[in-house]
């Protein structure tokens, strides 16, 4: 899944740009004002709305000399176009799920690196922070199992692979005082799924 762009495995990169824009706001839109939100070319832009407006998505009225373009939030079609565009917040709520439904929880789990900041394409990782109690072995059959569901999981939903950082409270105090640069990449862009933001769980495993 491209996280940047989510719709575009269904939808070309313009439309799903045209179409997010519209999602974004109730007000209605000059072809003018969606091209330069969209970043779509003027020429390009009123190609889509014009499609879109005989596919009845977005509804076109007219105003002086303009049209003004809003989605068409009763079509049929909105719901499925709405929830591509926000495949990313279905993705976290998804994790999170999966993560409060573990016979063995987490201390901490959190999305980082790409995916968190949302500017990932189809050829990057999931990148996953996950703290195992020091109470459970790495080798542990029901912690390997569900380690092994979520990688699994992150793949059928997505397409991209999972890369899960796998650490106990120990390796967290270590990080603490090494400070290398992830840290400072999870303190800044990572998504909390289970426990404490990382900016508190690393000065708590200070204490």
């Amino acid at each position: 899944m491209h996280l940047a762009a989510p719709y575009s495995s269904v939808l070309s990169e313009p439309t799903g740009r045209i179409l997010t824009v519209l999602a974004g706001t109730t007000r209605a839109l000059t072809g003018r004002e969606v091209s330069r939100l969209s970043g779509v070319a003027k020429s390009t832009a009123a190609r889509i709305l014009q499609h879109l407006v005989e596919h009845g998505l977005v509804r076109a009225q007219e105003a002086g000399s303009a049209l003004l373009y809003h989605l068409n939030r009763e079509h049929l079609a909105s719901q499925p176009v709405l929830a591509l565009i926000d495949l990313r917040r279905r993705l976290i709520e998804g994790l999170q799920s999966e993560f409060g439904g573990w016979t063995i929880p987490p201390l901490h789990a959190s999305l980082f690196g790409s995916a968190a900041r949302g500017d990932g394409d189809t050829a990057s990782d999931i990148d996953l922070l996950v703290v195992r109690p020091c109470t459970v072995d790495a080798d542990d059959a029901t912690w390997r199992k569900q380690i092994d569901r979520l990688s699994q999981l992150v793949l059928d939903w997505t397409g991209n692979h999972a890369g899960i950082t796998e650490m106990t409270e120990p390796d967290l105090q270590r990080l603490r005082y090494e400070r290398p640069p992830v840290i400072k990449e999870l303190e800044k862009d990572a998504v909390t799924l289970v426990g404490s933001h990382p900016r508190e769980l690393f000065q708590e495993s200070a204490k």
